[in-house]
């Protein structure tokens, strides 16, 4: 009897100790691993938890009719999260909501309505930042509106790679005809070494007269104001481009196959229109050391609407001034990209998705004049690489499929007559 109940028990202890181990494991797979081994490969993936199945869905599941049960969960009016000290001091002076309202997703509806011809003194003018260095009349001095405005997110310190997309992608002169504006969105940097870069850029702004700036803290989680600062500058001063692009400094872009095969000027400009790398059903990261890491109590909903990721996106000019019309409702995440995307669900739009899943990349692409001839970004650059691969992809742009199937072919007839010889 003795043996029958130690053998009972030694079985009991096991299978306790088999569940403590699963325990664990489960815990360790939905708080560490989890946000990398779903989704896409780890290489391409966004730095996201992706949601499943939604990705192959052609439907977006956040359309207008369900929105309304969602966004009680996505606005936050009590402060809990502070990305820099700039943010927290804006937010005291009442510029979100210090308490509930009922009303606000009755706000968030009216959204879609909104007349073109709202009052821009009262809402767009209304920035939380000053202009440090502006360049108001960019686009007055064209005489006819600009068909793109490229806006580019950089650091003081990225002297190398603007100058390299001057040369390259970011030169005016890929579509004069056109009209093609490039601007470098920045921050400002503290300290020494903050003032004498200011003194550098002021000089290099004199030069080139294609940056701006505002008084907050250039930082990571200070992304999306830099975002909002190209918006509000669109908006006031450029209301009238027909397309907007929003990129990062150590992208490749096509901007000609972008042009003329994408957004095509010899159609009629689009409206409500926004594109990219479509993340759609990608859940907030939870992983305290990830640098992507959402808070739950700063957006407490297990799906983000759908966005595009921030490397490169493209929307037409008209949105500039929604965008940022209703950014001034809506708490500002640290994610830039997921901020811009839960805008457009405020505002009832579904981001498009590009004619082809290849042209927007947020991983860097192997290059070969052929893929980059039909792509439009490639994320992860150097500037000498980018002035190397522009000029060759210039220099092959009209054959450059051509000579790669030649190269490829010549390659597999080589590889079949020395496996001859040596079968032989």
């Amino acid at each position: 009897m003795q043996w029958k109940r130690r053998h009972c028990c030694t079985h009991t202890a096991k299978l306790l100790y088999l569940l403590s181990l699963l325990g664990v494991l489960f815990f360790l797979i939905h708080q560490v691993w989890l946000p990398r081994l779903t989704g896409m490969p780890w290489s391409r993936g966004h730095p996201l938890v992706y949601g499943g199945g939604a990705a192959h869905s052609t439907k977006a599941k956040w359309n207008t009719s369900a929105r309304h049960s969602q966004w009680r969960f996505v606005i936050v009016p009590q402060q809990t999260f502070k990305a820099d000290a700039n943010i927290s001091s804006r937010e005291n002076q009442g510029v979100y909501p210090t308490q509930a309202d009922p009303n606000f997703e009755n706000v968030l509806a009216a959204n879609t309505s909104q007349r073109d011809d709202a009052d821009l003194s009262t809402t767009i003018a209304h920035r939380l930042y000053p202009y440090i260095i502006n360049e108001p009349d960019k686009c007055a001095d064209n005489t006819a509106a600009p068909f793109l405005v490229l806006l580019i997110a950089t650091e003081a310190r990225q002297v190398e790679a603007r100058n390299a997309i001057r040369q390259t992608w970011g030169n005016e002169s890929v579509a004069p005809a056109l009209g093609f504006i490039r601007l470098f969105l920045l921050g400002k940097k503290d300290g020494e070494l903050g003032l004498l870069q200011q003194r550098m850029l002021e000089a290099e702004s004199r030069r080139h007269h294609d940056i701006i700036q505002q008084d907050f803290l250039d930082s990571y989680k200070n992304l999306t104001i830099k975002t909002l600062m190209g918006l509000n500058w669109v908006a006031m001063h450029c209301p009238h481009t027909s397309y907007v692009m929003k990129t990062d400094s150590d992208m490749f872009v096509n901007t000609e196959y972008l042009i003329f095969k994408l957004l095509r000027p010899e159609l009629e400009p689009r409206r409500n229109y926004f594109t990219g790398n479509n993340m759609r059903g990608y859940a907030p990261n939870r992983n305290k050391n990830s640098k992507w890491y959402m808070p739950p109590e700063l957006y407490p909903g297990d799906k983000y609407p759908t966005f595009c990721s921030g490397t490169g996106y493209v929307f037409s000019g008209d949105l500039a001034r929604k965008i940022y019309q209703v950014s001034l409702r809506i708490r500002h995440l640290h994610l830039e990209d997921v901020f811009v995307g839960i805008c457009l669900a405020s505002l009832g739009i579904e981001p498009t998705p590009p004619p082809n899943e290849f042209l927007f990349n947020h991983w860097r692409v192997s290059y070969s004049s052929c893929k980059y001839s039909h792509l439009i970004t490639s994320h992860g650059f150097h500037p000498n690489e980018l002035l190397k691969y522009w000029h060759h992809l210039q220099s092959n742009k009209r054959n450059a499929c051509i000579n790669a199937f030649k190269e490829r072919a010549g390659r597999t007839h080589l590889h079949r007559v020395t496996g001859e010889k040596s079968a032989e």
